[in-house]
């Protein structure tokens, strides 16, 4: 008969309390039960743990089995606590994978209310351009992603919001001071910053101004700080522009240019507790933002 669990607790019950009557009442069983689960247990071991019938000193070897079977049972205790934790989505682990305007303008109010009831999970947030996004879902490197994609086989896509894109300059820049809405035409000739996004504009008239682009720049963060130093003008979602003094935006006269940006994640049934309770916050969160105008 292999050893259990329970023959540990019956055992270690019986040392704390010297008498199988109160050991039985601990545990919920009779006297007669936790008797013969403590036979089974000696028989196994092939030796006495007690000196005495009474149950109230150990022997040499049962000094040494108790250590061993408290510290298994304070194990099984730990181990039973995170497994119940992790499927109450009270621990664990969410990897969210993001386009860098996502992380910096949505999540930061989505993950301070996430946090508020599952303070133990840990969150893994890395932002990155959307096709980077879609490779670190197909590796199955994040659980969640947020950005400009389409869902592959097998994953679930939901559209998050929609917003229009604009003209980002500084102050100082002629558009600005003008403030009227830009046409295509008002972009010849200018400095233009291009970036990874000016890809989703499928205007006629703005292919020209991205091919004759002459500095392109992954990063938002850099190419928000090049146009704050009046290096030159760019093209990008409203919601990817943080309001500060140093920027602009300005609206298209052409409102068909616009970002889709999309939530895809693994099947909700395959995904951790965790992970499933952060998308609830998530789409809650996000709901009055689709079709932003």
């Amino acid at each position: 008969m292999a050893i259990k669990i329970e023959m540990l607790r019956c055992f270690c019950a019986v040392v704390q309390h010297g008498s199988l009557n109160e050991a039985a009442s601990q545990l919920g069983r009779t006297p007669s039960a936790v008797s013969m689960m403590l036979k089974q247990f000696e028989e196994h071991v092939g030796a006495a743990l007690f000196e005495t019938a009474r149950k109230s000193r150990l022997t040499p070897l049962g000094e040494m089995i108790h250590t061993e079977a408290r510290r298994e049972i304070e194990h099984f205790g730990r181990t039973v606590a995170a497994i119940e934790g992790l499927s109450r989505a009270e621990d664990g682990q969410v990897r969210l994978a993001v386009t860098p305007s996502v992380a910096t303008a949505i999540l930061p109010e989505v993950i301070r209310r996430f946090r508020r009831d599952h303070a133990r999970v840990r969150i893994d947030m890395r932002d990155m351009d959307s096709a980077s996004v879609q490779r670190e879902l197909e590796a199955e490197r994040a659980d969640i992603g947020i950005a400009s994609i389409a869902a592959g086989s097998g994953f679930e896509h939901k559209l998050l919001f929609s917003d229009p894109f604009g003209v980002v300059c500084a102050p100082q820049d002629p558009l600005a001071r003008r403030g009227d809405p830009v046409g295509w035409e008002d972009l010849q000739d200018r400095d233009f910053i291009a970036h990874g996004l000016c890809r989703q504009i499928e205007a006629a008239a703005f292919a020209p101004i991205l091919a004759g682009a002459l500095l392109s720049v992954p990063s938002t963060a850099s190419l928000l700080a090049l146009v704050r130093a009046g290096v030159g003008l760019t093209l990008l979602p409203r919601r990817a522009v943080p309001r500060d003094e140093g920027l602009v935006f300005l609206p298209l006269a052409d409102g068909a240019a616009r970002r889709h940006l999309s939530l895809v994640s693994q099947p909700r049934r395959l995904l951790p507790p965790a992970a499933r309770a952060f998308l609830r916050v998530l789409e809650a969160q996000t709901a009055d933002l689709r079709d932003l105008d």
